[in-house]
């Protein structure tokens, strides 16, 4: 069995999101968001989605 690293597994708030959120509807990348938060790429989507859909996380 190879020995991965597990990922911690991290939580943030409903502010932090919602920060982030705003820098990509003002046109920060996802990439660059996902490199400087060190998010993975399906927590920043599934906040997206959830942020366009309700309006909140």
């Amino acid at each position: 069995m190879m020995n991965q690293q597990k990922r911690v597994r991290r939580s943030f708030s409903a502010d932090f999101k919602a920060q982030t959120i705003k820098l990509y509807q003002q046109g920060k990348s996802r990439s660059e968001l996902v490199k400087q938060y060190d998010l993975t790429p399906s927590a920043l989507d599934r906040w997206i989605s959830q942020s366009s859909k309700s309006g909140s996380f």
